[in-house]
């Protein structure tokens, strides 16, 4: 028996390969097939099952081309609904994967359909549960996401209580615990970075298994909850319905575009030029109206909170050798629409004479010094509201990335804005976004609060006294 998690920190997100005498299963497979299709080569095994443990939202699943492309079965737990050939297994139904065995266990309150799947040893032994979203280490699954009809989030969170206590709580201690997603993920709260764990050890210390009543359970978790990322709900009806084939969109995201045809193809389409560099190499230079979102950060998830049509056509402008990454990166959250990418980059439409935009960057020490000059200089902290509250540079304003455009109003423009966040990848995003909108007198504040906070020279609003 072999069990591989392969873990993708962008969207902190845990797929499973699991093999044994020739057959292969894969548990919560990302959109891309090539690293599930390489492991059943490798191993000389073929690819009989694709388990779902729930409609995700975080992120397209590759059920649907990893079955047309292996002949494997789909299958979801009790009540999914799709729009394509899958399996729907009944509670306690097992699935034999060579010499071992799968056990679906019907685990709803993180969505309706939620399903943990108990794998079986090949003597029977119960080894590890792959619990999706239902149990992370060190929480579980928000039950605010699958709210339909009169099933409110205080429901769904009863339902994962008693999915917890009566199906998983009940299970042996040494079981190991393989969850969809560690720290990073907008789909729980208190997520720890390891990813995994025995089931004995969650008991022990993840809050929400010791709750001491359902009441205090409810309370608990939907306690502090933000808003769920936009992009959510689209990508949990594309796992639903179906979505075109991976490597169609990889085909049309990766082609190759001269300054000439990129320009004409923006202009043609009305297409978003999302520029993924760094952010001290965009600062330098970029195309007007580009958005900056950082391959090197949280990508993913950025992209799909702050671009709210899936439709959207993309045009790219990419470090050299990051094109196809970059396309691959935004099908896995449902942006199958990039027309292709500027050839050679950003210094070959610099270098052909083409029009370039440029936003002032600074260090701490710099800001510092204006800052003392001036105490009145206009602050945007892009940080999230709990960020802020931790502590700030005194009169900022607080105007959170994720919800920016609501908030252009508040922000002068007729003088100089400066603009910082954590550590320096927020801001570059918000002040493109700025840019674009018409804000031509901004400041990026390099390494952010904790590069602001080191200089000891900008006076704070600490936590104690917020």
């Amino acid at each position: 028996m072999k069990i591989e998690q392969i873990y993708t920190g962008c969207l902190a997100q845990g797929a499973y390969f699991i093999e044994s005498d020739g057959e292969a299963a894969v548990i919560d497979p990302l959109r891309e097939t090539s690293p599930y299709l390489r492991r059943a080569e490798q191993s000389g095994a073929n690819i009989k099952y694709v388990f779902e443990t729930h409609f995700h939202a975080d992120f397209v699943s590759g059920h649907v081309d990893l079955a047309q492309k292996t002949g494997a079965t789909i299958v979801y737990g009790p009540g999914a609904v799709t729009g394509f050939d899958s399996y729907h297994a009944q509670d306690g139904e097992e699935f034999s994967v060579g010499k071992i065995r799968l056990r679906a266990l019907h685990t709803p309150g993180h969505t309706p359909e939620s399903t943990t799947y108990l794998l079986l040893d090949e003597s029977g032994r119960p080894h590890a549960i792959f619990t999706g979203d239902t149990l992370f280490i060190g929480d579980v699954g928000r039950p605010d996401l699958a709210i339909k009809g009169d099933v409110t989030e205080r429901d769904l969170a009863g339902m994962l209580y008693d999915s917890l206590h009566r199906k998983l709580m009940p299970l042996p201690d040494d079981l190991i615990v393989y969850p969809a997603h560690g720290a990073g993920s907008a789909c729980g709260k208190n997520m720890s970075k390891e990813t995994s764990d025995t089931l004995g050890n969650q008991k022990a210390t993840n809050y929400a298994l010791k709750a001491p009543s359902k009441e205090a359970f409810i309370e608990q978790v939907l306690a502090g909850l933000t808003t769920a990322p936009q992009y959510f709900a689209k990508n949990a009806l594309l796992n639903k319905t179906g979505y075109e084939p991976i490597d169609a969109v990889m085909a049309r995201g990766s082609q190759a575009l001269s300054p000439v045809a990129f320009e004409a193809a923006v202009n043609e389409t009305g297409a978003l030029v999302l520029d993924v560099r760094p952010a001290a190499e965009f600062a330098r230079g970029f195309i007007p109206n580009a958005i900056n979102i950082g391959l090197d950060g949280q990508f993913a998830p950025w992209v799909g909170a702050l671009i709210p049509d899936l439709l959207y056509p993309i045009a790219l402008v990419t470090p050299q050798g990051k094109e196809e990454e970059t396309v691959l990166r935004l099908a896995r959250v449902g942006y199958d629409h990039c027309i292709g990418y500027l050839e050679g980059g950003f210094d070959v439409w610099k270098t052909a004479g083409y029009e370039v935009d440029r936003i002032e960057s600074i260090t701490a020490d710099d800001f510092a010094q204006r800052h003392q000059a001036n105490p009145n200089l206009p602050v945007v902290d892009v940080r999230r509201p709990a960020e802020f509250a931790t502590g700030h540079v005194e009169g900022a304003k607080n105007h959170p990335l994720d919800d920016l455009n609501d908030h252009l109003a508040e922000i002068p423009r007729d003088e100089a804005v400066f603009v910082h966040c954590a550590g320096g990848y927020r801001s570059m995003v918000a002040a493109s976004i700025l840019k674009a909108r018409g804000f031509d007198r901004l400041v990026n504040v390099e390494g952010g609060i904790g590069a602001i906070e080191k200089t000891g020279r900008v006076p704070m609003t600490t936590a104690a006294a917020v």
